[in-house]
């Protein structure tokens, strides 16, 4: 992956860019073969014959990538990133002779509106201009390039200690040009731009792991706003040749806390901040009406289609823009604002009394809306239940309401929501503990498993070492366990989407690291950490999904709340007592 900030591309193994959305992370595709072919829009840059061997690696600390190509005739390496900077979004791409010659090839199919859309191409001064509607790409580079079938291409040679460079830059088509950047000073500054960021970071156990997971939830924040996406991707299956394909390049409340917390917790207290802002700007408004998920801006309406031209990634169709999930009700959205805030203001932040009266009214709506069955955390579209976890996240509103008015001096009716704490803590207790299955279940009254209730102890709602959160977990470990992973549920009732099995989830993986170190159980909480984050790519990156069957990764990629889990176990683990887990875990 490259970003900016604003945007991101994927780049495969092979040299090609096959996925970029410009100008911001929720814009269509002009690069789209990552859910279709060729056609659809890439950009390649590799050698012309066979390749022997192909290595890459991010330069240090930074999101600078280096893709090693070995060939019979000599070595190159492809220097790819993004600049991080004010202005027009850019890739630059520079091809470094390191051994021999070699005969490079390049080959560029810019598709707009995900690959619907043959732009315009024609020759300007000394660069390339594609433009069709709103768009506009220009490519400079001293290389001589043509046309052919609707594709530009170039092959040229490389000797050793040459460089040959290649930027793309995007700009709105009614637009003046931007001008050509100098590309060693581009990829200088943004290496140093990665290294001054992540500078802040106090971690020092796991460090490598934690540092591009870290680096990786920056990538996929929208600078101008704080909001950070779930991934930079739409519709890659939770199962290949499934339809469960969802488009996660938007802003989930319900990542608040976690995100939060794995911020503060590495030391980026002013971008916690950010995404702290960005959520109560998003949510502001009637709360019966809150949305669970906003575009980077904060925007609500984020209406569902299919596109109908791309057959998906292994032929995995729909691919879908948009998600119909922002419509849906999950409760679970409100015990995750109230906590951030709660968090923000014992981090000492400074208090905002009118992020408290938004609280309130939703708190207010809240005492009643509770009890109501829901879509649940992992947003069901096959009708409501009453989800555990939903409950459990309720419980956490009104205790992080009462925390407020106890610890900070808020305003509020303490003894009502004392009341009502207590209330759902004992209808939890009492309607999700199945005494044959010894475990809390997905919902009241199923036998149905679920690693949501995971999150119990983590949340403050029982200790760790409650007799029944110990069955629960010694539970979920046997029947949902893989391979030392974790799938997310045994059963989902009436939800044609579900269908067919889906891979192991992996934040579910960090979730039983975290309980299993509550416990007191390091070396096995140790264990489960390594084995989920051992499964990264060659590169750090995490998707949502891993089968273990076939050794893949599955769902979009990467995943912010994969990240954002590793980041939150990674520190539970290494300041043992002291780790977000334990912090929330005192009730």
């Amino acid at each position: 992956m490259l970003g900016d900030t604003q945007t991101a591309a994927l780049v495969t193994t092979e040299g090609s860019v096959d996925w970029l959305c410009l100008p911001r992370f929720d814009s269509p595709a002009c690069f789209a073969a990552l859910l279709g072919d060729e056609s659809h829009g890439h950009w390649r840059l590799a050698p012309a014959g066979p390749v022997r061997r192909v290595r890459r690696r991010y330069r240090d600390e930074t999101l600078v990538l280096e893709t090693d190509f070995e060939t019979d005739s000599g070595t190159v390496r492809v220097v790819d990133c993004m600049p991080v900077r004010d202005g027009n979004p850019t890739v630059v791409r520079v091809v470094e002779g390191l051994h021999g010659r070699t005969t490079m090839d390049m080959e560029l199919v810019v598709r707009f509106e995900y690959g619907s859309t043959t732009p315009w191409v024609r020759r300007v001064d000394d660069r390339l201009r594609a433009v069709a509607g709103p768009n506009a790409l220009y490519l400079d580079t001293p290389v001589a390039t043509e046309g052919r079938d609707l594709t530009t291409v170039a092959r040229f040679e490389v000797d050793e200690g040459q460089q040959v460079p290649f930027v793309l830059t995007w700009c709105a088509s009614h637009e003046t040009p931007p001008e050509p950047i100098e590309v060693v000073r581009a990829i200088k500054s943004t290496e140093c731009w990665w290294r001054d960021w992540i500078a802040q970071c106090d971690l020092d156990d796991g460090r490598e792991r934690v540092i591009r997971s870290l680096i990786t939830l920056k990538a996929l924040t929208y600078s101008p706003t704080g909001g950070m996406v779930a991934a930079p991707t739409t519709s890659l299956p939770e199962q290949a040749g499934g339809v469960r394909n969802w488009d996660y390049r938007y802003c989930w409340v319900r990542d608040a806390t976690f995100t939060y917390y794995a911020l503060l917790g590495a030391g980026f207290r002013a971008d916690a901040e950010r995404w702290r802002d960005w959520l109560m700007r998003a949510v502001a408004g009637d709360p019966a009406h809150m949305p669970v998920v906003y575009r980077v801006d904060g925007e609500r309406l984020l209406s569902e289609t299919e596109v109908p031209w791309l057959p998906g990634c292994c032929n995995s169709a729909p691919v879908r823009i948009g998600n119909a999930a922002h419509g849906q009700r999950q409760l679970d959205v409100f015990g995750e604002l109230v906590d951030a805030m709660y968090l923000s203001r014992g981090s000492g932040a400074p208090a905002d009394e009118h992020g408290w009266e938004l609280q309130r009214t939703m708190l207010d709506h809240f005492e009643t809306a509770w009890n109501e069955p829901d879509e649940g955390i992992w947003e069901v579209r096959g009708g409501t239940q009453h989800y555990t976890h939903s409950k459990v996240m309720a419980w956490v509103a009104f205790d992080r309401a009462i925390r407020t008015i106890e610890e900070f001096g808020a305003e509020g009716p303490l003894e009502r929501w004392r009341d009502l704490r207590q209330r759902i803590h004992d209808e939890v207790c009492e309607k999700a503990w199945d005494p044959q299955r010894r475990a809390f279940t997905q919902s009241y009254g199923s036998p149905a498993l679920d690693a949501s209730v995971l999150r119990m102890p983590l949340v403050g709602f029982l200790p760790a070492g409650d007799e029944r959160m110990q069955d629960t977990i010694r539970t979920i470990t046997t029947e949902l366990g893989t391979g030392g992973l974790l799938y997310r549920f045994s059963a989902l009732p009436d939800d044609a989407e579900y269908s067919g099995g889906e891979g192991a989830f992996l934040p579910c993986s960090f979730w039983l690291a975290d309980d299993l170190a509550l416990l007191g159980r390091q070396d096995e909480a140790q264990a489960v950490f390594n084995r989920a984050s051992g499964l990264a790519n060659d590169v750090g990156l995490l998707s949502e999904e891993y089968d273990p069957a076939t050794n893949r990764m599955l769902g979009n990629f990467p995943q912010a709340l994969t990240h954002v889990s590793l980041v939150n176990s990674a520190i539970n683990l290494a300041r043992a007592g002291e780790g977000p887990a334990h912090h929330r875990a005192r009730r």
